[in-house]
């Protein structure tokens, strides 16, 4: 029995295949692209224009955010008035490069900043009480927070009562009791008109150093040099890459491309990339080492990082974060493991609808990786927890379709603290509580999500004709870049397929073959690679026709490049 589930995106109506014919003639590609195209809703001559050329002129006014006003009002009475001010992040990649960008910008105009992160492990999530009485002891009377604050209300109000303000740039859902912040600048406010709800809390503080810059604090030029550290953080928070955070990713990845920045380019050499990076380069090579600062030591690290000027000092620095990412990984792994174990030796965790584990000497700093490397083997929504300064908390990861901020929302009177989004989201609550909490965890899952969302899914675009895939194709493929959430890399399936010669298999659990289907043209053979798919091995070798579901990717071997597919999945009829 096959385990995935082979979905397809959309079938079109006859008005929409017509729309398709239209367009693909109109801009010289195959149908098979124009369908595509229609199905990510790109129907229009202009909108594949605006869709393959995206353009900086296509950004929102920032002025349209709520509170933008008063955000940039108060920035310059600082500014005029020489106030000292902070500029306060989170520890993860997101809030990471959202200070990097900041400070980085307004430290070569403005000299009387200082940025600060919390410590993961002693301050926690979100504002806290030490980096308030840090500011109080040192004459800070403006924080301006990135990635975080939207939840700090209590701390907010104490810092207000000792004189201090509070700017909040934040992407996270608000409560309903909101900071008594001077500014909160939030697109997911319910009461925000601004018309792109998607940005990263860097992408958040972009729009803020925007609106200053049409202010006249600085040229906006200068500011897009800042580009190249925001993709990092659309890539590594996974939010859609669609609308602005296309446009600023798009732009980013080609300033990431240009080597400018000393402590990226140490990071990028160390992660052993030679090429140009893409999304994916970013969230599996640099989010990761990027983030082991924050998790095992601390995050100023990376920001000291991204911020460096020396090569000899980055490559150093470099060389220390690659260390914390080597020990990220053995945590990850071991950790991983023991969590298996105990889902498996568990019955009622076996056939339970969520996955919530508890042990109090796991390293708080993987609980999140831990969370995915479980859903690969037990898909479904999961938690785990660790302790934390006599707290259980931790890391939710969610599957496709099903929220889990909302199911945790539901748990709430046994919570002490939670926040995040629809397929992450973290969580503390009182030891004690973590069974209950468990047991209601897993009755509103099971009330909440499908069968289907039970299921590993394999999305798929369309069917595709082997013999349809060639160079041009796959380079208008390429302009559809950059992929992720809501513009995700193309899967496509094709049926009735052969085998031409016999599979190898690699490293004992990769697969490696060589595929075509019959046609009355002659059959164009491309190698396909299966990772994790060598016990399809004997299947294979029946002879028998099968199908694939698959992306197109480039694959350089000696110099000579060619089109390779990587599997997603194979069915057999």
């Amino acid at each position: 029995m096959n385990t995935k589930r082979w979905t397809y995106r959309q079938t079109l109506t006859p008005n929409q295949q017509a729309q398709a014919d239209t367009l693909a003639a109109s801009i010289n590609v195959n149908p098979f692209l124009g369908r595509l195209l229609v199905q990510r809703g790109i129907t229009t001559f202009e909108a594949a224009k605006a869709f393959f050329r995206p353009s900086i002129e296509h950004l929102h006014d920032p002025f349209l955010m709520k509170d933008m006003d008063k955000a940039v009002s108060r920035l310059l009475r600082a500014f005029e008035n020489q106030e000292k001010i902070i500029i306060y992040g989170d520890y993860d990649v997101d809030g990471a490069t959202s200070v990097a960008v900041f400070y980085g910008f307004l430290k070569k105009h403005y000299p009387s900043i200082e940025y600060y992160i919390p410590d993961r492990y002693i301050e926690g999530y979100g504002v806290s009480s030490q980096g308030i009485d840090y500011a109080e002891a040192n004459g800070f009377s403006l924080i301006v927070t990135l990635d975080c604050g939207i939840k700090s209300a209590d701390k907010v109000a104490d810092a207000k009562s000792r004189g201090i303000d509070f700017i909040i740039c934040d992407h996270h859902r608000p409560d309903t009791n909101l900071p008594p912040a001077v500014a909160i600048l939030d697109p997911k406010q319910e009461d925000c008109a601004y018309p792109y709800k998607e940005l990263t809390g860097c992408g958040v503080g972009f729009k803020l150093l925007q609106a200053l810059c049409q202010q006249g604090f600085a040229d906006e030029d200068e500011l897009m040099d800042q580009l190249d550290l925001l993709v990092v953080s659309i890539a590594a928070d996974i939010v859609h890459i669609t609308g602005e955070n296309r446009i600023l990713a798009a732009y980013g990845i080609k300033k990431l491309n240009e080597r400018k920045r000393v402590g990226l380019n140490a990071l990028i050499e160390i992660a052993g990339f030679k090429n140009d990076l893409d999304v994916t380069n970013v969230v599996f090579g640099l989010a990761p080492r990027i983030n082991a600062a924050g998790r095992i030591a601390h995050a100023k690290e990376a920001v000291r990082l991204l911020l460096c000027n020396d090569k000899d000092e980055a490559e150093a620095f470099a060389q220390e974060i690659n260390k914390h990412n080597s020990d990220r990984r053995t945590f990850d792994t071991s950790i991983t493991d023991e969590a298996l174990n105990m889902i498996r030796e568990d019955a009622w965790m076996v056939s339970a609808n969520s996955t919530v584990l508890y042990k109090e000497d796991w390293h708080k700093g993987v609980v999140g990786i831990v969370a995915s490397r479980c859903i690969e083997h037990f898909h479904r929504p999961t938690i785990i927890l660790t302790n934390s300064h006599g707290k259980a908390a931790g890391s939710a990861r969610s599957v496709p379709g099903f929220d889990v901020y909302e199911a945790i929302e539901a748990c709430a009177d046994l919570l002490e603290q939670f926040g995040g989004h629809t397929f992450a989201a973290g969580l503390s609550l009182a030891v004690d509580n973590v069974p209950a909490f468990r047991m209601r965890f897993d009755e509103i899952v099971k009330n909440r999500i499908s069968p289907e969302q039970l299921t590993p899914l394999v999305d798929i675009d369309m069917d595709l004709e082997l013999n349809a895939i060639n160079a041009k194709f796959y380079n208008i493929l390429k302009q559809m870049a950059p992929f992720g959430p809501e513009n995700m890399t193309p899967v496509f399936a094709s049926h009735d397929v052969r085998l031409s010669g016999t599979p190898t298999i690699m490293k004992e659990k990769h697969l490696k073959i060589e595929v075509f289907q019959p046609s009355p043209q002659g059959a164009v053979k491309f190698t396909a690679i299966g990772f994790g798919m060598a016990d399809l091995y004997p299947k294979l070798i029946t002879g028998k026709p099968f199908s694939i579901a698959y992306t197109i990717e480039e694959n350089t071997f000696r110099d000579k490049t060619t089109l390779q597919l990587y599997l997603k999945d194979i069915r057999f009829e």
